[in-house]
């Protein structure tokens, strides 16, 4: 398995590579940002490592602690942590319920400190504001949506394939030297 350091080359060293294809493809300077910072930041802060303590674990700081029931619940290298587009598309889901429950709190908070007998009514418009305004975003920017998935896939895959090739070559070491010691004797 190649180290966090090896990861980060990887991602770092295929990021103009993503970048000139994604460019190629849609001839689209927005598309092509979007698609390379969320390959960078998948490859860097949100690739399947997150399954144990690893530097894309370590790099979420202060913030950290909300990995902590996604490390208990998944196997290390696991199809839901490692596997093409599951592992993509379960973080998305997993962090997404987090800012859903921090974005209530906070709107929960906000209406209750703004008026003590109408709280409900503010948090309620507060939550139909909010729905509101990511429906709307991904019926107008589907484009982006679409890239930004396509940014954070290409982020982690590029990890799960080293992982595959530092695994499939260490098999083809130890034949070799199983061979080698079988001639031997």
């Amino acid at each position: 398995m190649p180290s966090g350091r090896t990861h980060d080359s990887i991602t770092l060293w295929s990021l103009p590579i993503v970048a000139g294809g994604t460019f190629g493809r849609t001839q689209s300077g927005n598309l092509t940002l979007i698609v390379s910072g969320c390959f960078l930041f998948s490859g860097l802060m949100f690739g399947p490592d997150l399954d144990i303590y690893s530097q894309q674990y370590k790099r979420w700081g202060v913030l950290r602690w909300i990995w902590l029931p996604y490390r208990k619940s998944m196997r290390h290298r696991s199809f839901l942590s490692h596997g093409l587009i599951v592992g993509t598309v379960l973080r998305i889901l997993y962090l997404a319920v987090w800012i859903g429950a921090l974005g209530s709190i906070l709107i929960l908070g906000s209406a209750i400190a703004h008026s003590l007998d109408r709280w409900h009514l503010i948090a309620q418009q507060g939550f139909e504001i909010s729905l509101w305004g990511l429906g709307r975003s991904l019926q107008q920017h589907p484009a982006e949506w679409l890239a930004a998935a396509i940014g954070l896939e290409l982020g982690s895959l590029s990890h799960s394939i080293s992982d595959w090739i530092g695994s499939r070559y260490k098999q083809i070491q130890k034949r070799s030297k199983k061979r080698v010691k079988g001639s031997k004797g």
